[in-house]
C-alpha cells in the first residue's frame, strides 16, 4: 500500500521534557488509521506536529509527497483538521457556517450537498447553538471536508454522545473513507477503534509500543495465553440499548 504520511524519528521536547520520543510510523492512503494511547502520551503532540499546527524538535514528516520543513503551506492545502464545538460560532446558522469556512478556505462547495452528506440538510437554516450533541459533532466533521482534503484528522469526535449518536458517526467515518479520503483518528473507545480502523498505533510515554491492525494485535494477545475473566458474548449492553431504542439518525 502507498503511504500518505511517513513520520521518521520524530521527537518533541518541552525544556528537558520530551513528549515524543523519536516516534516513526506510517500511514496509508485511503486507510481509516488510529492513534491510541492514554492522556499524556503524545497523541494530540504528534498530531499537530503533522497538521503543522506545532513546531517539531527533530525528525522529518512527509505528507502525500511534500516535506513539513519546507512544503508546510501545501500541506495545509491537502488536510482537514475537525474542530471542536466551541470553535463555531454559535448564533450563526449552519449555511452562514459553511459559507464563512468557504471564504477562509478561498472556495466554493454545494452547502446543502455537503449537509446532506451528513443528514443535515434539514436543520441548513437551524442556529449552531440548538444542535444536538452529535449533530454538531456531524456537522464539525462535515467542515473538515469544505477544502476536499486528501486526509482528515479527528480527535476524539464521539466523546459524550449516546450510543445512537456514536453508531451514526461511525458510519459517516466509513463513507467518508469509501469516497476516497484518508481518516486518523484519536478515541479513548476501543470498541470504536476496532471497529473502525484498519490499523492502531498506540503510544505510552511519547514512545509506540504497537502497530497492527487491531484483529492482529488481539491475536498476539490470545496466542500469549492471555484469557478475559468473563465469555465473550456475541451482543453486548449497548448493542441492546439500540435496538430497543435507536433508529437511524434518530436525533431531531
Amino acid at each position: 500500500m502507498k503511504p500518505i504520511i511517513s513520520v521518521q524519528d520524530l521527537k518533541k521536547k518541552y525544556g528537558k521534557f520530551e513528549a515524543v520520543k523519536g516516534i516513526t510510523f506510517e500511514v496509508y492512503e485511503g486507510e481509516i488509521f488510529g492513534l491510541l494511547g492514554p492522556n499524556g502520551a503524545g497523541k494530540s503532540t504528534t498530531l499537530e506536529i503533522i497538521e503543522t499546527l506545532r513546531d517539531k524538535s527533530s525528525g522529518k514528516i512527509i505528507v502525500d509527497g511534500h516535506d513539513l520543513d519546507t512544503d508546510a503551506e501545501k500541506i495545509k492545502k491537502i488536510i482537514g483538521v475537525q474542530l471542536q464545538a466551541a470553535g463555531f460560532y454559535p448564533g450563526l446558522n449552519l449555511l452562514e457556517l459553511i459559507e464563512l469556512f468557504c471564504g477562509l478556505y478561498n472556495t466554493k462547495i454545494d452547502a446543502y450537498e455537503l449537509l446532506e452528506m451528513v443528514n443535515l440538510k434539514d436543520k441548513a437554516k437551524n442556529k449552531f447553538k440548538e444542535m444536538s450533541g452529535g449533530q454538531k459533532q456531524r456537522f464539525s466533521i462535515a467542515t473538515t471536508l469544505i477544502n476536499k482534503p486528501k486526509i482528515i484528522f479527528l480527535d476524539e469526535p464521539t466523546t459524550g454522545l449516546d450510543p445512537q449518536a456514536r453508531r451514526n458517526l461511525w458510519d459517516l467515518i466509513q463513507n467518508i473513507r469509501t469516497e476516497g479520503t484518508t481518516v486518523i483518528i484519536t478515541t479513548h473507545y476501543m470498541d470504536e477503534a476496532e471497529y473502525l480502523c484498519e490499523r492502531v498505533a498506540i503510544m505510552d510515554e511519547g514512545k509506540i509500543i504497537a502497530i497492527e491492525s487491531p484483529d492482529k494485535l488481539i491475536d498476539d494477545l490470545v496466542a500469549s495465553g492471555f484469557e478475559r475473566p468473563k465469555v465473550t458474548k456475541s451482543a453486548n449492553l449497548e448493542d441492546v440499548f439500540i435496538q430497543l431504542t435507536g433508529k437511524d439518525f434518530r436525533e431531531e
